[in-house]
């Protein structure tokens, strides 16, 4: 595999020092994704690391930007195995991280893959409706319904992959926080770190960051807030920091 950019793809900034490829054609990365990669705990220099519905790699590359332990994506679709491959190439971290085509849901993900000391996930945001029209394009539906494992499932697999001890991050929204940590421990990761994330003051949260521990103690530590924009639409120096892993 090379890195060349095929027809209709471009190469985007994550930050200032990782490129990532994307295409009009599916779901660009969103800061979500890059919030979550700052807030989880890694494994510095041992271990292992599973990031899981991985999708064009972003996870991955910025988690490699803190830790030198290797870093495994998982994601089903096919064309974001592709591109994510080719990113990694890009930011010349083919030694450190592999990309694999594979389902959640298989349940022997676990031979196949292996366990980690942190697994990872920014999951589709909500529920696939039973009746409403899906988006025409399939790749923006997968990225933001359940169309290829529930909530339920991706927590299976996370506790299934995950070692005694180790860390299970996930970003979602706000309103599904009771839902996470009930299926969190249905599956023995205990709630153990979260962190609310607002688009500006005295608004709503719209992002939720929660790490869980495989088999941990009840305990449960809320970070200070994060706050994106100020008063003028800019990002907060804050937020600035935090982003670029000040």
């Amino acid at each position: 595999m090379n890195a060349s950019l095929q027809e209709g793809e471009r190469l985007d900034y994550i930050t200032r020092e990782l490129s990532i490829i994307q295409s009009s054609l599916v779901f660009a990365f969103s800061i979500d994704a890059v919030l979550l990669a700052r807030f989880t705990y890694v494994p510095k220099t041992k271990g292992t690391i599973i990031d899981l519905c991985s999708g064009n790699g972003v996870i991955p590359l910025v988690l490699s930007t803190r830790s030198s332990v290797p870093i495994t994506g998982v994601e089903i679709q096919r064309l974001l195995v592709d591109m994510a491959g080719r990113s990694v190439i890009w930011n010349h971290k083919q030694e450190q991280i592999v990309m694999k085509e594979a389902d959640v849901r298989d349940p022997e993900l676990r031979t196949k893959i292996g366990e980690a000391d942190l697994v990872t996930c920014n999951p589709p945001y909500f529920p696939t409706p039973q009746d409403a029209e899906k988006n025409s394009n399939p790749f923006f539906t997968s990225a933001r319904h359940e169309q290829h494992g529930t909530l339920d499932d991706i927590i299976c697999a996370a506790s299934g992959m995950v070692k005694q001890k180790g860390k299970v991050s996930m970003v979602l929204r706000p309103e599904r926080m009771v839902e996470l940590f009930e299926t969190f421990r249905k599956y023995r990761i205990e709630p153990k770190r979260m962190k609310m994330v607002y688009p500006k003051h005295g608004k709503e949260a719209n992002i939720l960051l929660a790490e869980g521990m495989k088999d941990g103690k009840a305990g449960l530590t809320c970070l200070p807030p994060l706050t994106v924009y100020d008063e003028k639409g800019a990002y907060t120096e804050e937020f600035r920091r935090y982003y670029e892993g000040c």
